[in-house]
């Protein structure tokens, strides 16, 4: 069990910290929820306590582990899918996975798409979203500001398409 204070990670949102712990009672049943501030969009989750580990919730990484990544982006290769569904299907199985390395590769590639062909609407909100996630949790392990970060990955990303 988390406590308050605490920083973890939702595979879907990205990393934020428990703000507090709750009960609600849904059906009769009472029940505890991680009440989680995201800080990069001021967002509020409630987070049941007892499936927290089945959806996925866990601790930052360190920040020995975030330089490693930092450092992997360059060199993460990417896949370019032409068929619109299937490369969507497949981003999405990625960034769902919780890999930080699939949400660099899908970040990366629709980087790289958008520079040459354009990105559909699905496909800009879906590389927001990739952002998001992996930028959340690197702010925090490294203790940075979202902005500096999403700069300097920006400018790995852009010097490893050339």
């Amino acid at each position: 069990m988390y406590n308050i204070g605490d920083r973890i990670v939702h595979p879907l949102h990205g990393a934020g910290t428990i703000d507090g712990i709750t009960s609600r009672i849904i059906d009769g049943t009472e029940l505890e929820y991680y009440i989680l501030k995201l800080p990069s969009n001021s967002m509020t989750l409630m987070v049941p306590v007892a499936t927290s580990t089945q959806i996925g919730i866990r601790n930052v990484i360190s920040r020995k582990r975030a330089e490693e990544l930092l450092f992997l982006i360059s060199s993460t290769e990417i896949e370019e899918t032409a068929n619109w569904n299937k490369r969507y299907r497949e981003n999405a199985a990625r960034i769902k996975s919780g890999e930080h390395l699939e949400v660099i590769r899908v970040m990366k590639s629709l980087i790289y798409r958008d520079r040459n062909h354009g990105l559909s609407t699905g496909e800009r909100k879906m590389l927001h979203s990739a952002k998001q996630i992996l930028l959340t949790e690197l702010v925090l392990a490294l203790d940075t500001t979202y902005p500096e970060l999403e700069k300097k990955i920006d400018g790995i990303i852009a010097d490893s398409l050339k």
